[in-house]
């Protein structure tokens, strides 16, 4: 009996260098590159309405959009390169005000995963959330607003 035939010049994957044999470096580096895209703790493309969805959990304590208005803890529109506890007309905790960085994904990031280990001594009564995808999403949503809380 014979065994099927296999056409190498109509595969959709060619991983040979031309001559029949493998390339083993261009085959290491495929897999590896398949592999990290699909690591479950690489988030993915961030997703604003996704953020918003997450919002709701913030929503007890806080607002954002144009007219939004203290609740428990600040509005957090124009979020985006302000610096810790700098929203005016807000009666921030002493841990906040002189935490002495600046509002950006990464610190958000660290924040919202453990408010009180990132910010030792805060009012913020959260449990903090871990999906770094949700993470993500929700500073994704956030950094839509201006200052104004109009989306940009």
């Amino acid at each position: 009996m014979e065994s099927p035939s296999f056409d190498k010049s109509k595969s959709a994957v060619r991983i040979d260098s031309g001559d029949g044999r493998w390339n083993v470096k261009r085959a290491a580096y495929s897999i590896f590159a398949a592999a990290f895209l699909a690591a479950p703790g690489i988030p993915a493309a961030q997703d604003s309405a996704t953020g918003k969805v997450s919002f709701g959990k913030c929503q007890a304590c806080h607002a954002v959009g144009p007219g939004a208005k203290y609740k428990l803890g600040p509005e957090l529109y124009g979020l985006v390169g302000r610096r810790t506890g700098a929203a005016g007309g807000y009666q921030y905790s002493p841990a906040v005000k002189n935490a002495g960085f600046v509002w950006d994904g990464t610190s958000f990031a660290a924040f919202i995963a453990n408010p009180r280990g990132k910010i030792q001594g805060n009012k913020m009564v959260f449990a903090g959330i871990k999906d770094e995808t949700e993470i993500a999403n929700l500073w994704t949503y956030l950094s839509h607003f201006n200052v104004d809380g109009r989306s940009k």
